[in-house]
């Protein structure tokens, strides 16, 4: 199977839904990523935040970095070759890359009445902590 790893920006969590304001595009790719894993298909997902040394440990992540810069995350990398960056792949690149139907990214949510609220800056946790 191939190896996808998705090498993100600096977030003050995991996943970047915390906070009162969600990120459409972080909520997709989250729900994207659970998808996939139920189904058997693993994504490895880093945040600068969280994963420092999968930046530098990644020849081709760090070379990114060092000579265009922390402007080119979200990267997504199959099997040690970087494919797309400055943005996450769209629902049909990542079944395209991954070699799977598309009707294995999405996931119907029992309860579809929540709010998804603005994008707000920051993460809306007290004193940065999370």
């Amino acid at each position: 199977m191939k190896k996808m790893q998705i090498f993100e920006p600096a977030m003050c969590c995991s996943t970047g839904l915390c906070g009162v304001g969600v990120d459409t595009e972080l909520l997709r790719i989250s729900t994207v990523l659970n998808s996939l894993k139920k189904n058997g298909v693993e994504v490895d997902r880093f945040n600068l935040t969280n994963a420092p040394m999968e930046f530098v440990n990644n020849k081709a992540v760090n070379d990114l970095l060092q000579t265009k810069g922390v402007e080119q995350l979200p990267a997504t990398v199959l099997d040690g070759e970087i494919l797309i960056t400055g943005r996450y792949p769209s629902n049909e690149e990542f079944a395209k890359l991954l070699n799977i139907p598309i009707s294995l990214l999405s996931e119907k949510e029992k309860d579809e009445t929540f709010t998804i609220l603005p994008k707000t800056s920051g993460c809306g946790c007290s004193d940065g902590n999370c």
